[in-house]
């Protein structure tokens, strides 16, 4: 990859670590509890819904006044999966997050081919660009920062600085294909009823995180099964092959020159082990992961979470920490 970058410490509100291929784990501010009784809130917002070249309606909820910054929710999660920290983020950004189609209150196509993750970026740009938004900070969590890395890729000139989540430079590091393609056929023929009682069988993300969050919040689970029944069988089986047979792009992420922040839990492999692999390989990015986290972290260490994305964020919008 060329010559060694020399380390650079970066210190954004209460939390620091290092750059450039090195890492200092996260570590709870001093002073902060865990929000153990927080659930999705209802936050201010204007309802700005997007209609797509191919018709399908978005939803679109926009806070805030300022520089913009685009949310991206993850497979069968939804725009709320963001809302505790939308109030903190929209005091210094224009934020706004959006239901990918197929997902929340977004329209639901019937047909596969209205499904795929080049679709689900220029879902993004079409977004960006109904709001007027020019050039924006992105962040995109696992599957939506799949369609947000193919956005930086495609339009680096789009993207003013990036935040990575969870996520993964092709298809995610140790998933079966046979696993996937029977998931598939599962949710087309069965349904989604009975998928998800495979999912919580084989349990692919369950971490201690993961199960503490549960106790903590009893109503946890009950919105993550509302958002996953949201999602049809058509756009499950198509998004989930997406997602299993995408080419890997780690290689071309050596080309991306927008400052970037990985952020992923410490207990959320296979992700774990791909965002070290894009932290890499991004020039100058910055790398957090999150103690006490898996595939969520924005629920189980919000305020670890929030201290990094709102100190990056804020040092993009040329916001004094």
């Amino acid at each position: 990859m060329g010559a060694r970058r020399s380390r650079r410490r970066k210190r954004h509100g209460s939390l620091d670590y290092e750059a450039s291929g090195g890492l200092r784990q996260a570590t709870r501010p001093r002073g902060c509890r865990r929000c153990a009784d927080r659930t999705p809130s209802t936050v201010a917002a204007v309802r700005n819904d997007v209609t797509t070249d191919d018709g399908v309606r978005l939803a679109v909820e926009v806070h805030g006044e300022g520089p913009p910054l685009l949310i991206v929710h993850g497979f069968t999660g939804a725009k709320e999966d963001f809302a505790d920290h939308v109030s903190a983020l929209a005091r210094f950004a224009t934020v706004a997050r959006f239901d990918h189609r197929g997902h929340g209150e977004s329209d639901k196509p019937d047909h596969a081919d209205a499904y795929s993750l080049d679709r689900l970026a220029a879902d993004v740009l079409q977004v960006a660009d109904a709001l007027g938004f020019s050039r924006f900070r992105l962040l995109g969590w696992s599957m939506g920062g799949m369609a947000a890395r193919q956005v930086v890729l495609a339009h680096p000139d789009r993207v003013d600085a990036l935040v990575l989540m969870g996520t993964s430079p092709g298809c995610p590091s140790g998933v079966d294909p046979d696993m996937v393609e029977m998931g598939a056929a599962v949710a087309l023929t069965e349904g989604m009823v009975v998928v998800r009682q495979l999912l919580d069988e084989l349990d692919p993300l369950g971490t201690p995180a993961d199960q503490r969050l549960k106790k903590e919040r009893p109503g946890h689970l009950e919105y993550q099964r509302k958002n996953f029944f949201a999602v049809p069988p058509v756009a499950y089986a198509a998004l989930i092959q997406e997602i299993a047979h995408q080419p890997n792009q780690l290689s071309e992420l050596g080309s991306v020159t927008c400052p970037t922040l990985v952020i992923v839990g410490e207990q959320d492999e296979p992700f774990l082990t791909d965002c070290h692999a894009i932290a890499s390989t991004i020039p100058d990015a910055e790398l957090v992961v999150v103690p006490d986290a898996g595939h969520a972290p924005q629920f189980e260490n919000p305020d670890v979470y929030l201290s990094a994305v709102q100190g990056f964020i804020r040092a993009h919008v040329g916001v004094e920490a």
